[in-house]
């Protein structure tokens, strides 16, 4: 399985890729099925609180595929919530099998 990681306009530090890495292997866990992760990050501007824009994409063979984006203050916030909105749509593909 795949995590690609696509920080725009800026380097994503090695703590937050190995943040993001273990919170999207926790949802492979979940669903065997999933092919591949990709996740977008982007500072919004004007530099405000919540301006930290996390997309998460999920890859099903298939089936469409999953996709959360949120905004928060921090990056790890934002991985947290789309993270959360997945979990719920990974529960609505397995009911749906």
């Amino acid at each position: 399985m795949e995590i690609k990681i696509k920080a725009i306009h800026f380097d994503a530090t090695e703590k937050l890729q190995e943040f993001i890495t273990k919170k999207t292997e926790k949802l492979v866990k979940r669903h065997e099925e999933i092919s591949s992760v990709e996740v977008n990050l982007k500072v919004v501007k004007p530099e405000t609180a919540n301006n930290k824009e996390a997309s998460i994409r999920l890859t099903l063979p298939k089936r469409d595929d999953l996709f959360a984006g949120k905004v928060a203050d921090t990056f790890e916030e934002a991985i947290d919530l789309c993270c959360d909105a997945l979990k719920t749509q990974l529960e609505k593909v397995k009911k749906d099998k």
